[in-house]
């Protein structure tokens, strides 16, 4: 049996906590709640973890995952927890503070794509250091040029938020996905656009991830190093912080 999940980090990333109640708890103790505010790994981004405060033993969650579709969220508890019944009521409180790296980091990665306008051919986020894949025949980019560019959108402080377009929308402007590899989710009849910039003057694209409300809250980042994984491929590793003293 598929089940649904309210995704209530899609409304609002910055909700620490979010009430839900148990729908089922499949055959490896993965539990599937009507409404949460965890996120689930996808698109580069990892699943949240935190905990399930309940009226017995609260129940530590190791990792998010989807599991039959993108609309069913599966927290993954530790081992040997407590795990709640079908029906009882919990609240979910993610760990706010690697969520909150993992949006900033995510915004960052966004921004990176702006100043590099090419294909995107793979991605990967963590709390402290990311890593985006372009496809770019000749590099002739250096780090120095894209770390200041990066860095000039950021201290702009343009708002980030998001919008929905219907999928004959995005039908009639595909040049708005970025990756080559990774098709925005379909079957819902929308999709949803992370746009960056009032009107969108700085960036809009698909992404069903979690994002900071400005790009001030991105912090100092820098490009720490460009790889080539390829004849045409380059793989960016973006960090926080200032770049080190040369």
């Amino acid at each position: 049996m598929q089940f649904s999940t309210r995704l209530a980090f899609l409304d609002d990333a910055y909700m620490a906590a979010c009430e839900g109640k148990v729908l089922h708890v499949n055959e490896r103790g993965g539990i599937i709640l009507d409404a949460t505010n965890f996120y689930a790994t996808s698109g580069g981004q990892p699943g949240d973890t935190g905990i399930l405060e309940r009226d017995g033993a609260p129940v530590r969650i190791a990792a998010t995952v989807t599991g039959q579709s993108k609309a069913e969220i599966v927290l993954v508890p530790d081992a040997n927890q407590s795990l709640p019944r079908v029906g009882e009521p919990v609240i979910g409180r993610i760990d706010w503070e690697r969520r909150l790296k993992l949006m900033r980091m995510h915004t960052a990665c966004h921004i990176l794509s702006v100043v590099c306008p090419f294909p995107i051919t793979s991605a990967n986020i963590t709390e402290e250091e990311s890593r985006v894949d372009f496809d770019i025949p000749e590099a002739g980019i250096t780090k120095e040029s894209v770390s200041a560019a990066i860095m000039e959108i950021v201290g702009g402080a343009h708002p980030v938020y998001s919008q929905w377009i219907t999928e004959a929308e995005l039908d009639a402007n595909p040049s708005i996905v970025r990756s080559k590899n990774v098709r925005p989710p379909r079957g819902l009849g929308r999709i949803r656009l992370v746009v960056i910039g009032d009107g969108a003057a700085v960036d809009s694209q698909p992404c069903g991830g979690t994002h900071v409300r400005s790009t001030a809250e991105v912090g100092p980042v820098h490009i720490a190093k460009i790889e080539k994984k390829g004849r045409e491929n380059r793989r960016f590793r973006i960090r926080f912080g200032e770049p080190p003293a040369n």
